[in-house]
């Protein structure tokens, strides 16, 4: 067997590993088993990095993987202090997704007419509505000294999801489940109602939002339709 061909079979194996630690995560959080989740929690993003690795996809967006299972094992605890770590390094992760949206985005086909532009500010203006009204709600309700940490985390997120509209359908869906899995994150901290097993809907958005990020990059990153370059790019709305 060729190397090609044995890096891609451990890529399909890494795969399903996931695939089943996913099914494992869920299935301990429905049956409210705190040791399962915290030990199967810290090894989904591991997994679904090494499947991107085997398959030769982006170092960048290993990265962006990691620092997400960075957030993932500092979630676990509960006070403070790992709460803005784990926010930290998630933080970093958008910043790894930001830079692959801006080197993979799309360029429509009808480019010259300037019809992309158009369509790309409904997704801004929706974004950013969204950002101003999550921060307002839960503002009052946040502990003091995370209000600014999670409003600037909050910009940053909403960053990351938008720009995520720019790689197509799938890599878009992936980041406004990213958003909403962070916006329940947010709402628990506010002490607001939650919905029963609120972590088990927390995970399954957060783990549907990084695989589809990642089949959104790999995409692009295989056959984007245009290079962007610093001539051909459009311009930011």
């Amino acid at each position: 067997m060729s190397p090609g061909r044995r890096a891609e079979r451990h890529a399909r194996v890494a795969l399903a590993a996931f695939g089943v630690v996913t099914v494992v995560d869920l299935v301990c959080l429905v049956a409210g088993s705190g040791l399962g989740h915290a030990l199967a929690k810290p090894l989904l993003m591991p997994l679904l990095a090494a499947h991107v690795a085997l398959r030769g996809g982006p170092r960048i967006l290993v990265a962006a993987l990691l620092f997400g299972w960075g957030g993932d094992v500092l979630l676990l605890f509960d006070v403070d202090a790992a709460f803005l770590a784990g926010m930290g390094s998630f933080a970093a992760g958008h910043v790894c997704y930001l830079v692959l949206f801006k080197k993979h985005a799309f360029i429509g086909h009808d480019a010259e007419n300037g019809a992309p532009r158009a369509r790309a500010a409904w997704p801004a203006v929706g974004y950013g509505v969204a950002l101003v009204t999550t921060v307002a709600l839960l503002w009052p309700d946040l502990p003091p000294e995370l209000r600014l940490p999670v409003a600037a985390y909050s910009v940053l997120l909403t960053a990351m999801a938008y720009r995520a509209t720019r790689l197509g359908l799938t890599a878009a869906l992936g980041g406004a489940l990213f958003m909403l899995s962070d916006t329940l994150i947010a709402t628990g901290v506010a002490e607001w109602p939650q919905l029963p097993r609120p972590e088990f809907w927390i995970m399954g958005t957060y783990i549907a939002a990084q695989l589809l990020l990642v089949r959104g990059v790999m995409r692009a990153v295989g056959g984007r339709r245009t290079p962007v370059t610093s001539e051909s790019a459009p311009a930011a709305p």
